[in-house]
């Protein structure tokens, strides 16, 4: 396991944050084109996360995720191809074209699922981790929210009965200090995020959440203990949102983030220091990084033209996978 940071691979780390990267950069320009049947929440500027923790998994290991959960699904190896399709309504999309940009969803790859309830896969992590000890097998469940979810029951429920229990479930709050519009501030009093999942009996980290070396060395050590019977852990990474809440483009003139410029980001861009890492130990050169992106935006488009060239649903199909009465 990843614990150790000398034996870390950011260059696969920075693939990873490039493919989200580019997925929802191409994403935000077409999207003006109205054939994205269904809103995104794009997670531009929090790439890290993702990449970072889930390079400490397995395939058998599970991920679910939320409304924001492009980067989760790509990060966890969900199909590319699959993802763009859904979010085009596609009968070859990983949901069948119903669910949307906020329904993914890729069981070969162990990412079990996202919906657009705020909380509503943190109890099914714990459940997936709880089947994980009664059947003693050595995998972990991972669950991804923002702090906005800190404001929900069935999150201190759900850490509240993983402790109980000793479940392997990791719980990585993605604090990106905002819930829409409104700062933390204004919705929690001042107190720790990880201090109250301290209090409920979980391992505790924080972290930089731009700084993709440090995600995944924390993400490691939780990782390791989860999987050594040493009970639930919590994970908290302070990151940045670049885009507007929902949609694909930038907020600016709504004025709720008045710190908010181009350098601001810049000067957070989890890829900026990734690059610049690899540029300084592993001596990179421009070629290298023409290479990589090249290679990268190739897939990205590859993954459009298979959305467009994909049949939409046939209508007799509306029913399928409809289990309620």
């Amino acid at each position: 396991m990843k614990t150790e940071e000398s034996t870390i691979d950011l260059p696969a780390l920075y693939h990873s944050m490039l493919r989200i990267r580019r997925a929802e950069e191409a994403i935000a320009n077409r999207y003006h084109e109205q054939e994205m049947r269904c809103p995104v929440h794009l997670c531009i500027g929090e790439e890290a996360i993702s990449a970072g923790v889930c390079a400490n998994l397995t395939t058998p290991d599970v991920v679910f995720g939320n409304h924001r959960s492009h980067g989760h699904y790509m990060a966890k190896g969900g199909d590319l191809n699959a993802m763009m399709a859904e979010i085009y309504g596609k009968a070859t999309g990983c949901c069948g074209g119903r669910g949307g940009s906020m329904h993914l969803i890729d069981n070969a790859a162990g990412f079990s699922g996202a919906v657009p309830i705020v909380g509503g896969t943190v109890p099914l992590a714990v459940g997936a981790g709880w089947s994980f000890k009664l059947k003693q097998e050595e995998h972990v469940s991972v669950v991804f929210f923002g702090d906005g979810c800190f404001e929900e029951g069935v999150l201190h429920e759900s850490m509240n009965f993983a402790a109980l229990k000793n479940i392997p479930t990791i719980f990585v709050c993605e604090n990106n200090g905002m819930s829409v519009y409104t700062p933390l501030a204004e919705r929690q009093p001042i107190r720790s995020i990880s201090g109250v999942a301290k209090a409920h009996g979980l391992g505790v980290y924080t972290g930089d959440g731009n700084d993709v070396v440090e995600v995944a060395h924390l993400a490691g050590e939780a990782v390791a203990k989860a999987r050594r019977g040493e009970g639930p852990q919590f994970l908290e990474f302070k990151t940045y949102r670049w885009l507007g809440h929902v949609g694909h483009e930038f907020d600016d003139d709504l004025g709720y983030r008045p710190n908010e410029t181009p350098k601001f980001r810049e000067d957070r861009c989890p890829l900026k220091r990734a690059a610049e890492e690899l540029t300084q130990k592993f001596g990179w050169s421009q070629k290298d990084f023409a290479t990589l992106e090249e290679n990268v935006k190739a897939e990205v488009e590859a993954s459009f033209q298979f959305s467009f060239a994909s049949p939409d649903p046939k209508p007799q199909t509306s029913g399928d996978f409809t289990y309620a009465q």
